[in-house]
């Protein structure tokens, strides 16, 4: 039985922004540091595709558990099985769940893979001062794009045709995230 209602509030809404707003700054910094710091193509482009990965992942995460079902997963929970609980949470909250990957995950892991292209084009601008500008902006922005837009495609395929199988693969990671830290996520009664 999937919740229609939506948990968010006017409150929740000016905290995401505040912590999008905080989550972005630092990423940036980051990013523009470790452009900085690291003259390393390699690992430049490396975290570039982290960053991306994260925003497919997020918005796989985001899809799946608007269009995921809680009914399975009474019975696993009831039978006690690793990671149900955490999805009947997940499911429960799946305006916020998916607000948080999709809007402030994905949309920042979009806004600083941008930023880390431009510092990507300088790294190989500062390396070979011959290539044209023009060009080389454009093959990062257009690789940067398709790399997110097909791997969002893709991702979606996935999170609409098994979007149960993605909640609980993800309810089990936070369960065993839990299990290690001693930390329960907070539930509601009923839940």
């Amino acid at each position: 039985m999937k919740n229609n209602k939506s948990s968010v509030s006017g409150k929740y809404i000016i905290f995401v922004g505040l912590v999008s707003f905080t989550f972005a700054a630092i990423f940036f910094s980051l990013s523009e540091f470790l452009s900085r710091t690291v003259n390393s193509l390699t690992l430049s482009f490396i975290f570039l595709i982290v960053i991306i990965l994260t925003g497919i992942l997020a918005d796989i995460v985001g899809t799946a558990v608007a269009a995921s079902d809680e009914m399975p997963f009474h019975a696993k929970s009831s039978k006690r099985v690793k990671g149900a609980r955490e999805s009947v949470h997940l499911i429960r909250n799946a305006d916020r769940v998916a607000n948080i990957c999709c809007d402030v995950v994905g949309d920042i892991a979009g806004t600083v893979s941008g930023a880390l292209g431009i510092a990507l084009a300088l790294q190989i601008i500062t390396l070979w001062q011959e290539i044209n500008h023009f060009t080389l902006n454009m093959m990062l922005t257009a690789l940067i794009a398709a790399l997110t837009v097909g791997g969002k495609g893709f991702g979606k395929k996935i999170a609409l045709s098994r979007p149960n199988e993605v909640i609980f693969f993800v309810g089990r990671v936070i369960a065993s995230f839990n299990g290690i830290k001693g930390i329960r996520l907070p539930v509601k009664r009923g839940e």
